[in-house]
Protein backbone atom coordinates (compact mmCIF):
# COMPACT_ATOMS: atom_id res chain seq x y z
CA UNK A 1 0.00 0.00 0.00
CA UNK A 2 1.35 3.41 -1.01
CA UNK A 3 -0.83 5.46 1.36
CA UNK A 4 1.97 6.59 3.76
CA UNK A 5 3.88 8.44 1.04
CA UNK A 6 0.90 10.38 -0.33
CA UNK A 7 1.05 13.24 2.26
CA UNK A 8 4.61 13.85 1.02
CA UNK A 9 3.98 13.48 -2.72
CA UNK A 10 0.90 15.71 -2.81
CA UNK A 11 2.56 18.93 -1.53
CA UNK A 12 5.78 18.04 -3.40
CA UNK A 13 4.05 17.91 -6.79
CA UNK A 14 1.72 20.81 -6.00
CA UNK A 15 4.60 23.02 -4.87
CA UNK A 16 6.71 22.08 -7.89
CA UNK A 17 3.83 22.82 -10.26
CA UNK A 18 3.19 26.17 -8.59
CA UNK A 19 6.88 27.04 -8.74
CA UNK A 20 7.25 26.09 -12.39
CA UNK A 21 3.97 27.75 -13.27
CA UNK A 22 4.68 30.98 -11.41
CA UNK A 23 3.33 32.93 -14.38
CA UNK A 24 -0.08 31.36 -13.99
CA UNK A 25 -2.78 33.79 -12.99
CA UNK A 26 -3.25 34.53 -9.31
CA UNK A 27 -6.66 32.86 -9.36
CA UNK A 28 -5.28 29.62 -10.84
CA UNK A 29 -2.49 29.50 -8.26
CA UNK A 30 -4.95 30.03 -5.44
CA UNK A 31 -7.34 27.33 -6.62
CA UNK A 32 -4.50 24.85 -7.11
CA UNK A 33 -3.01 25.59 -3.70
CA UNK A 34 -6.36 25.36 -1.92
CA UNK A 35 -7.20 22.11 -3.71
CA UNK A 36 -3.86 20.52 -2.80
CA UNK A 37 -4.02 21.73 0.81
CA UNK A 38 -7.60 20.67 1.49
CA UNK A 39 -7.00 17.32 -0.27
CA UNK A 40 -4.67 16.52 2.63
CA UNK A 41 -7.65 16.48 5.00
CA UNK A 42 -9.53 13.42 3.65
CA UNK A 43 -6.18 11.75 3.03
CA UNK A 44 -5.19 12.31 6.68
CA UNK A 45 -8.55 11.03 7.91
CA UNK A 46 -8.03 7.87 5.84
CA UNK A 47 -4.55 7.38 7.32
CA UNK A 48 -5.94 7.97 10.81
CA UNK A 49 -8.51 5.23 10.26
CA UNK A 50 -5.81 2.89 8.93
CA UNK A 51 -3.58 3.56 11.93
CA UNK A 52 -6.48 2.89 14.29
CA UNK A 53 -5.95 -0.88 14.06
CA UNK A 54 -2.65 -0.47 16.00
CA UNK A 55 -0.59 -1.97 13.18
CA UNK A 56 2.66 -0.22 12.17
CA UNK A 57 2.71 0.41 8.44
CA UNK A 58 6.23 0.61 7.02
CA UNK A 59 6.84 2.04 3.56
CA UNK A 60 10.32 1.33 2.19
CA UNK A 61 11.20 3.64 -0.69
CA UNK A 62 12.65 1.75 -3.65
CA UNK A 63 11.69 -1.46 -1.82
CA UNK A 64 14.96 -1.30 0.12
CA UNK A 65 14.26 -3.00 3.44
CA UNK A 66 15.24 -1.34 6.74
CA UNK A 67 17.72 -0.56 8.14
CA UNK A 68 19.41 0.14 4.78
CA UNK A 69 16.63 1.89 2.86
CA UNK A 70 14.70 5.10 3.40
CA UNK A 71 11.71 4.14 5.49
CA UNK A 72 8.45 5.89 6.30
CA UNK A 73 6.37 4.79 9.26
CA UNK A 74 2.66 5.30 9.84
CA UNK A 75 1.43 4.77 13.38
CA UNK A 76 -1.22 6.42 15.53
CA UNK A 77 1.02 9.36 16.47
CA UNK A 78 2.14 10.24 12.94
CA UNK A 79 -1.45 9.91 11.62
CA UNK A 80 -2.74 12.23 14.35
CA UNK A 81 -0.08 14.86 13.59
CA UNK A 82 -0.83 14.66 9.85
CA UNK A 83 -4.52 15.32 10.49
CA UNK A 84 -3.73 18.29 12.74
CA UNK A 85 -1.39 19.75 10.10
CA UNK A 86 -4.01 19.35 7.38
CA UNK A 87 -6.67 21.16 9.43
CA UNK A 88 -4.36 24.01 10.36
CA UNK A 89 -2.96 24.42 6.85
CA UNK A 90 -6.39 24.33 5.20
CA UNK A 91 -7.74 27.28 7.16
CA UNK A 92 -4.42 29.19 6.95
CA UNK A 93 -4.45 28.83 3.14
CA UNK A 94 -8.09 29.94 3.05
CA UNK A 95 -7.14 33.09 4.97
CA UNK A 96 -4.11 33.75 2.77
CA UNK A 97 -6.04 33.85 -0.52
CA UNK A 98 -7.81 37.03 0.60
CA UNK A 99 -4.72 39.08 -0.17
CA UNK A 100 -1.87 38.01 2.10
CA UNK A 101 -0.46 35.84 -0.68
CA UNK A 102 0.05 38.96 -2.84
CA UNK A 103 2.71 40.47 -0.59
CA UNK A 104 5.53 38.58 -2.28
CA UNK A 105 6.29 36.00 -4.97
CA UNK A 106 5.72 32.22 -4.81
CA UNK A 107 3.73 32.23 -1.58
CA UNK A 108 1.68 29.15 -2.47
CA UNK A 109 4.69 27.15 -3.69
CA UNK A 110 6.52 27.90 -0.43
CA UNK A 111 3.40 27.01 1.54
CA UNK A 112 3.29 23.57 -0.11
CA UNK A 113 7.00 22.95 0.47
CA UNK A 114 6.48 23.85 4.12
CA UNK A 115 3.78 21.18 4.29
CA UNK A 116 6.11 18.75 2.54
CA UNK A 117 8.74 19.22 5.26
CA UNK A 118 6.26 19.01 8.13
CA UNK A 119 4.50 15.89 6.83
CA UNK A 120 7.84 14.24 6.04
CA UNK A 121 9.13 14.92 9.55
CA UNK A 122 6.05 13.23 11.03
CA UNK A 123 6.33 10.18 8.75
CA UNK A 124 10.06 9.42 8.57
CA UNK A 125 11.51 6.52 10.55
CA UNK A 126 15.11 7.56 9.88
CA UNK A 127 17.14 10.22 11.72
CA UNK A 128 18.98 11.46 8.64
CA UNK A 129 15.74 11.92 6.74
CA UNK A 130 14.32 13.69 9.78
CA UNK A 131 17.22 16.12 9.30
CA UNK A 132 16.40 16.41 5.57
CA UNK A 133 12.73 17.17 6.20
CA UNK A 134 13.68 19.63 8.95
CA UNK A 135 15.79 21.49 6.42
CA UNK A 136 13.01 21.51 3.83
CA UNK A 137 10.50 22.98 6.25
CA UNK A 138 13.06 25.45 7.61
CA UNK A 139 14.11 26.73 4.17
CA UNK A 140 10.46 27.24 3.25
CA UNK A 141 9.79 28.92 6.60
CA UNK A 142 12.71 31.34 6.11
CA UNK A 143 11.09 32.66 2.93
CA UNK A 144 7.56 32.62 4.36
CA UNK A 145 8.66 34.52 7.46
CA UNK A 146 10.03 37.37 5.35
CA UNK A 147 7.14 37.24 2.90
CA UNK A 148 5.95 40.83 2.53
CA UNK A 149 9.30 42.40 3.41
CA UNK A 150 9.52 45.04 6.16
CA UNK A 151 12.36 45.84 8.54
CA UNK A 152 10.78 43.95 11.46
CA UNK A 153 10.46 40.77 9.40
CA UNK A 154 14.03 41.03 8.13
CA UNK A 155 15.42 41.46 11.66
CA UNK A 156 13.33 38.60 13.02
CA UNK A 157 14.21 36.48 9.99
CA UNK A 158 17.95 36.97 10.49
CA UNK A 159 17.81 35.74 14.10
CA UNK A 160 15.58 32.86 13.08
CA UNK A 161 17.84 31.79 10.23
CA UNK A 162 21.10 32.06 12.17
CA UNK A 163 19.85 30.12 15.20
CA UNK A 164 18.32 27.38 13.07
CA UNK A 165 21.47 27.08 10.98
CA UNK A 166 23.39 26.59 14.22
CA UNK A 167 20.84 24.00 15.29
CA UNK A 168 21.17 22.19 11.96
CA UNK A 169 24.94 22.01 12.46
CA UNK A 170 24.48 20.40 15.88
CA UNK A 171 21.92 18.04 14.38
CA UNK A 172 24.43 16.85 11.78
CA UNK A 173 27.12 16.37 14.43
CA UNK A 174 24.76 14.32 16.59
CA UNK A 175 23.57 12.24 13.65
CA UNK A 176 27.13 11.69 12.43
CA UNK A 177 28.23 10.55 15.89
CA UNK A 178 25.38 8.06 16.12
CA UNK A 179 26.13 6.71 12.67
CA UNK A 180 29.83 6.38 13.43
CA UNK A 181 29.10 4.41 16.59
CA UNK A 182 26.23 2.23 15.40
CA UNK A 183 26.44 2.14 11.59
CA UNK A 184 22.74 2.95 11.17
CA UNK A 185 20.31 5.86 11.40
CA UNK A 186 17.07 3.90 11.19
CA UNK A 187 15.35 4.78 14.47
CA UNK A 188 14.24 1.25 15.30
CA UNK A 189 17.66 -0.20 14.48
CA UNK A 190 19.31 2.58 16.48
CA UNK A 191 17.15 1.61 19.45
CA UNK A 192 18.47 -1.95 19.30
CA UNK A 193 22.08 -0.79 18.87
CA UNK A 194 21.88 1.69 21.76
CA UNK A 195 20.29 -0.91 24.03
CA UNK A 196 23.17 -3.34 23.39
CA UNK A 197 25.99 -0.75 23.44
CA UNK A 198 28.95 -1.45 25.71
CA UNK A 199 30.26 0.83 28.42
CA UNK A 200 32.95 2.37 26.21
CA UNK A 201 30.35 3.64 23.72
CA UNK A 202 27.87 4.93 26.30
CA UNK A 203 29.45 8.39 26.90
CA UNK A 204 29.58 9.23 23.20
CA UNK A 205 26.07 7.92 22.62
CA UNK A 206 24.87 10.04 25.53
CA UNK A 207 26.63 13.09 24.09
CA UNK A 208 24.91 12.52 20.73
CA UNK A 209 21.58 12.13 22.52
CA UNK A 210 22.02 15.39 24.39
CA UNK A 211 22.95 17.15 21.14
CA UNK A 212 19.68 15.92 19.64
CA UNK A 213 17.81 17.15 22.72
CA UNK A 214 19.46 20.56 22.26
CA UNK A 215 18.44 20.68 18.60
CA UNK A 216 14.86 19.57 19.22
CA UNK A 217 14.66 21.99 22.15
CA UNK A 218 15.63 24.82 19.79
CA UNK A 219 12.99 23.77 17.26
CA UNK A 220 10.38 23.45 20.02
CA UNK A 221 11.35 26.81 21.61
CA UNK A 222 12.18 25.42 25.05
CA UNK A 223 13.89 27.71 27.57
CA UNK A 224 16.60 28.98 27.14
CA UNK A 225 16.30 28.43 23.38
CA UNK A 226 12.97 30.17 22.80
CA UNK A 227 14.11 33.78 22.37
CA UNK A 228 13.87 33.66 18.58
CA UNK A 229 10.18 32.75 18.63
CA UNK A 230 8.26 35.80 19.94
CA UNK A 231 9.85 38.24 17.52
CA UNK A 232 9.60 35.86 14.54
CA UNK A 233 5.97 34.86 15.08
CA UNK A 234 4.89 38.43 15.82
CA UNK A 235 6.53 39.71 12.62
CA UNK A 236 5.09 37.04 10.29
CA UNK A 237 1.93 37.58 8.28
CA UNK A 238 -1.20 36.10 9.84
CA UNK A 239 -1.53 32.90 7.75
CA UNK A 240 2.19 32.20 8.10
CA UNK A 241 2.06 32.69 11.88
CA UNK A 242 -0.98 30.40 12.01
CA UNK A 243 0.87 27.67 10.10
CA UNK A 244 3.90 28.20 12.33
CA UNK A 245 1.74 27.12 15.29
CA UNK A 246 2.59 23.54 14.28
CA UNK A 247 6.34 24.22 13.96
CA UNK A 248 7.18 24.00 17.66
CA UNK A 249 5.12 20.81 17.80
CA UNK A 250 7.51 19.25 15.26
CA UNK A 251 10.32 19.70 17.79
CA UNK A 252 8.19 18.25 20.59
CA UNK A 253 7.18 15.36 18.33
CA UNK A 254 10.88 14.63 17.69
CA UNK A 255 11.61 14.65 21.45
CA UNK A 256 8.71 12.30 22.08
CA UNK A 257 9.69 9.96 19.24
CA UNK A 258 13.47 9.83 19.73
CA UNK A 259 13.58 9.81 23.53
CA UNK A 260 10.85 7.20 23.79
CA UNK A 261 12.14 4.82 21.11
CA UNK A 262 15.94 5.29 20.95
CA UNK A 263 16.77 6.61 24.43
CA UNK A 264 13.68 5.34 26.23
CA UNK A 265 13.10 2.68 28.85
CA UNK A 266 14.73 -0.03 26.74
CA UNK A 267 18.02 1.79 26.14
CA UNK A 268 20.07 -0.11 28.72
CA UNK A 269 22.61 2.15 30.41
CA UNK A 270 21.14 5.14 28.56
CA UNK A 271 17.53 4.47 29.58
CA UNK A 272 15.39 7.61 29.93
CA UNK A 273 18.34 9.80 29.00
CA UNK A 274 16.38 13.06 28.72
CA UNK A 275 13.81 12.42 31.44
CA UNK A 276 15.61 14.15 34.36
CA UNK A 277 15.92 17.34 32.27
CA UNK A 278 12.41 17.58 30.89
CA UNK A 279 10.47 18.56 34.01
CA UNK A 280 12.68 21.54 35.06
CA UNK A 281 12.83 22.69 31.41
CA UNK A 282 9.03 22.44 31.21
CA UNK A 283 8.49 24.47 34.38
CA UNK A 284 10.95 27.20 33.39
CA UNK A 285 9.60 27.41 29.82
CA UNK A 286 6.03 27.70 31.07
CA UNK A 287 6.97 30.37 33.61
CA UNK A 288 8.97 32.38 31.04
CA UNK A 289 6.05 32.20 28.61
CA UNK A 290 3.56 33.43 31.20
CA UNK A 291 5.83 36.37 32.13
CA UNK A 292 6.13 37.18 28.43
CA UNK A 293 2.35 37.13 27.99
CA UNK A 294 1.90 39.44 30.99
CA UNK A 295 4.60 41.86 29.81
CA UNK A 296 3.62 42.02 26.11
CA UNK A 297 2.41 45.36 24.78
CA UNK A 298 1.47 44.04 21.36
CA UNK A 299 -1.22 41.47 20.64
CA UNK A 300 0.83 39.45 18.14
CA UNK A 301 3.76 39.33 20.56
CA UNK A 302 1.44 38.21 23.33
CA UNK A 303 0.12 35.40 21.16
CA UNK A 304 3.68 34.34 20.32
CA UNK A 305 4.38 33.98 24.04
CA UNK A 306 1.21 31.88 24.31
CA UNK A 307 2.94 29.42 21.97
CA UNK A 308 5.86 29.30 24.43
CA UNK A 309 3.38 28.63 27.26
CA UNK A 310 1.87 25.75 25.29
CA UNK A 311 5.34 24.28 24.73
CA UNK A 312 6.03 24.31 28.47
CA UNK A 313 2.64 22.79 29.24
CA UNK A 314 3.12 20.01 26.69
CA UNK A 315 6.58 19.27 28.01
CA UNK A 316 5.06 18.65 31.47
CA UNK A 317 3.07 15.75 30.02
CA UNK A 318 6.07 14.38 28.13
CA UNK A 319 8.23 14.70 31.26
CA UNK A 320 5.89 12.39 33.18
CA UNK A 321 6.96 9.55 30.88
CA UNK A 322 3.71 7.63 31.44
CA UNK A 323 0.84 6.66 29.17
CA UNK A 324 -1.45 9.06 31.06
CA UNK A 325 1.04 11.92 30.69
CA UNK A 326 1.55 11.28 26.97
CA UNK A 327 -2.20 11.07 26.34
CA UNK A 328 -2.81 14.35 28.17
CA UNK A 329 0.01 16.03 26.27
CA UNK A 330 -1.35 14.85 22.91
CA UNK A 331 -4.87 16.10 23.69
CA UNK A 332 -3.47 19.45 24.80
CA UNK A 333 -1.26 19.58 21.70
CA UNK A 334 -4.32 19.38 19.44
CA UNK A 335 -6.09 22.08 21.42
CA UNK A 336 -3.18 24.50 21.65
CA UNK A 337 -2.26 24.24 17.97
CA UNK A 338 -5.76 24.93 16.66
CA UNK A 339 -6.51 27.74 19.10
CA UNK A 340 -3.08 29.40 18.62
CA UNK A 341 -3.52 29.31 14.84
CA UNK A 342 -6.99 30.81 15.12
CA UNK A 343 -5.77 33.54 17.49
CA UNK A 344 -3.06 34.66 15.05
CA UNK A 345 -5.73 35.04 12.36
CA UNK A 346 -8.03 36.86 14.81
CA UNK A 347 -5.23 39.25 15.81
CA UNK A 348 -4.82 40.22 12.17
CA UNK A 349 -8.58 40.81 11.80
CA UNK A 350 -8.48 43.10 14.84
CA UNK A 351 -5.33 44.92 13.69
CA UNK A 352 -6.87 45.65 10.28
CA UNK A 353 -9.66 47.59 12.02
CA UNK A 354 -7.37 49.70 14.23
CA UNK A 355 -5.48 51.61 11.56
CA UNK A 356 -1.92 52.62 12.44
CA UNK A 357 -2.23 51.19 15.96
CA UNK A 358 -2.52 47.68 14.59
CA UNK A 359 -2.07 45.16 17.37
CA UNK A 360 -0.69 47.59 19.97
CA UNK A 361 -2.40 47.02 23.32
CA UNK A 362 -3.46 50.59 24.00
CA UNK A 363 -6.51 52.83 23.78
CA UNK A 364 -7.71 52.98 20.16
CA UNK A 365 -10.61 53.49 17.79
CA UNK A 366 -13.81 51.49 17.83
CA UNK A 367 -13.98 48.32 15.77
CA UNK A 368 -16.50 47.69 13.02
CA UNK A 369 -17.47 44.24 14.30
CA UNK A 370 -16.86 44.52 18.07
CA UNK A 371 -19.45 41.89 19.02
CA UNK A 372 -18.20 39.30 16.53
CA UNK A 373 -14.48 39.82 17.07
CA UNK A 374 -14.93 40.29 20.81
CA UNK A 375 -16.95 37.08 21.01
CA UNK A 376 -14.27 35.14 19.15
CA UNK A 377 -11.56 36.62 21.39
CA UNK A 378 -13.50 35.76 24.56
CA UNK A 379 -14.08 32.21 23.31
CA UNK A 380 -10.38 31.74 22.54
CA UNK A 381 -9.23 33.38 25.78
CA UNK A 382 -11.22 31.12 28.09
CA UNK A 383 -10.01 28.10 26.13
CA UNK A 384 -6.36 29.16 26.35
CA UNK A 385 -6.66 29.99 30.06
CA UNK A 386 -8.03 26.50 30.72
CA UNK A 387 -11.51 27.47 31.89
CA UNK A 388 -14.49 25.13 31.44
CA UNK A 389 -16.18 23.99 29.33
CA UNK A 390 -13.72 24.16 26.41
CA UNK A 391 -10.85 21.89 25.37
CA UNK A 392 -8.18 23.84 27.25
CA UNK A 393 -9.90 22.90 30.50
CA UNK A 394 -10.08 19.20 29.56
CA UNK A 395 -6.44 19.18 28.44
CA UNK A 396 -5.20 20.70 31.70
CA UNK A 397 -7.47 18.45 33.73
CA UNK A 398 -5.98 15.40 32.00
CA UNK A 399 -2.48 16.72 32.76
CA UNK A 400 -3.28 17.34 36.43
CA UNK A 401 -4.81 13.87 36.80
CA UNK A 402 -1.75 12.30 35.14
CA UNK A 403 0.63 13.71 37.77
CA UNK A 404 1.50 10.94 40.24
CA UNK A 405 0.91 11.42 43.95
CA UNK A 406 3.79 12.78 45.99
CA UNK A 407 5.83 15.93 46.39
CA UNK A 408 6.31 16.59 42.64
CA UNK A 409 2.52 16.71 42.24
CA UNK A 410 2.18 19.84 44.36
CA UNK A 411 4.85 21.64 42.34
CA UNK A 412 3.43 20.59 38.97
CA UNK A 413 -0.10 21.51 39.96
CA UNK A 414 1.11 24.90 41.22
CA UNK A 415 2.98 25.69 38.00
CA UNK A 416 0.06 24.71 35.76
CA UNK A 417 -2.64 26.46 37.79
CA UNK A 418 -0.69 29.65 38.49
CA UNK A 419 0.29 29.75 34.82
CA UNK A 420 -3.39 29.52 33.85
CA UNK A 421 -4.20 32.38 36.23
CA UNK A 422 -1.48 34.52 34.64
CA UNK A 423 -2.91 33.87 31.18
CA UNK A 424 -6.40 34.77 32.36
CA UNK A 425 -5.18 38.08 33.79
CA UNK A 426 -3.18 38.98 30.68
CA UNK A 427 -5.89 38.09 28.18
CA UNK A 428 -8.59 39.85 30.25
CA UNK A 429 -6.50 43.00 30.22
CA UNK A 430 -5.91 42.73 26.48
CA UNK A 431 -9.58 42.09 25.73
CA UNK A 432 -10.75 45.07 27.78
CA UNK A 433 -8.18 47.32 26.07
CA UNK A 434 -9.12 46.21 22.55
CA UNK A 435 -12.90 46.06 22.89
CA UNK A 436 -13.93 48.33 25.77
CA UNK A 437 -11.41 51.15 25.94
CA UNK A 438 -12.28 52.48 22.51
CA UNK A 439 -13.59 55.76 21.13
CA UNK A 440 -14.09 57.57 17.88
CA UNK A 441 -14.98 56.40 14.42
CA UNK A 442 -13.76 53.03 13.12
CA UNK A 443 -10.88 53.37 10.67
CA UNK A 444 -11.28 49.95 9.07
CA UNK A 445 -11.91 49.00 5.50
CA UNK A 446 -15.52 49.29 4.39
CA UNK A 447 -16.82 45.74 4.78
CA UNK A 448 -16.20 42.57 6.71
CA UNK A 449 -14.19 39.89 4.99
CA UNK A 450 -16.35 36.84 5.53
CA UNK A 451 -13.79 34.35 4.21
CA UNK A 452 -11.14 35.58 6.68
CA UNK A 453 -13.65 35.37 9.53
CA UNK A 454 -14.64 31.87 8.42
CA UNK A 455 -11.01 30.73 8.45
CA UNK A 456 -10.44 32.20 11.92
CA UNK A 457 -13.67 30.81 13.37
CA UNK A 458 -13.01 27.40 11.80
CA UNK A 459 -9.80 26.99 13.79
CA UNK A 460 -11.19 28.38 17.04
CA UNK A 461 -14.27 26.16 16.88
CA UNK A 462 -11.90 23.22 16.96
CA UNK A 463 -11.81 23.78 20.73
CA UNK A 464 -15.56 23.22 20.96
CA UNK A 465 -15.48 20.20 18.65
CA UNK A 466 -12.76 18.64 20.79
CA UNK A 467 -15.16 18.83 23.76
CA UNK A 468 -18.10 17.39 21.81
CA UNK A 469 -15.87 14.52 20.60
CA UNK A 470 -13.97 14.24 23.88
CA UNK A 471 -14.69 10.54 24.53
CA UNK A 472 -13.47 9.11 21.18
CA UNK A 473 -10.62 11.62 21.04
CA UNK A 474 -9.40 10.72 24.53
CA UNK A 475 -9.67 7.05 23.66
CA UNK A 476 -7.53 7.64 20.58
CA UNK A 477 -4.78 9.59 22.35
CA UNK A 478 -4.71 7.03 25.18
CA UNK A 479 -4.27 4.23 22.63
CA UNK A 480 -1.55 6.33 20.94
CA UNK A 481 0.30 6.73 24.23
CA UNK A 482 0.15 2.99 24.92
CA UNK A 483 1.44 2.25 21.43
CA UNK A 484 4.39 4.62 21.92
CA UNK A 485 5.41 2.87 25.13
CA UNK A 486 5.13 -0.62 23.66
CA UNK A 487 8.51 -0.75 21.92
CA UNK A 488 8.57 -4.34 20.70
CA UNK A 489 6.59 -3.75 17.46
CA UNK A 490 8.86 -0.79 16.62
CA UNK A 491 12.01 -2.81 17.24
CA UNK A 492 10.90 -5.40 14.68
CA UNK A 493 11.13 -2.71 11.99
CA UNK A 494 14.88 -2.49 12.48
CA UNK A 495 15.22 -6.16 11.59
CA UNK A 496 13.26 -5.78 8.36
CA UNK A 497 9.85 -6.70 9.73
CA UNK A 498 6.77 -4.80 10.76
CA UNK A 499 4.16 -5.48 13.32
Amino acid sequence: MHAPILPILLPLFAGSLLLLGHRLGRGVQRRLSLAATWALLPLSVWLLVLAGDDQLRVYALGDWAPPFGIVLLLDRLSALMLLLTALLAGFAALYAVRGDDERGPNFHALFQFQLLGINGAFLTADLFNLFVFFEILLIASYALLMHGNGAARVRAGMHYVLLNLLGSSFFLIGVGTLYGLTGTLNMADLARQVASADATQAPLLAAAGYLLLLVFGLKAAILPLYFWLPRAYAAATAPVAALFAIMTKVGLYAILRVFTLIFGSGAGELADLAQPWLWPLAAMTLAAGVFGVLAARNLQTQLAYLVVVSVGTLLVGIALGTAEGFAAALYYLLHSTLVSGGLFLLADLIARQRGELGGELQHGPSLRQPALLGGLFFFAAISVAGLPPLSGFLGKLMLLRAVPAGSPALLMWSVLLIGGLGLLIALSRSGSTLFWRTSGTPVAEAGADHLRILACAGLLLGSLLMVLAAAPLQAYVQATARQLLDLSPYLQIGTGGAA
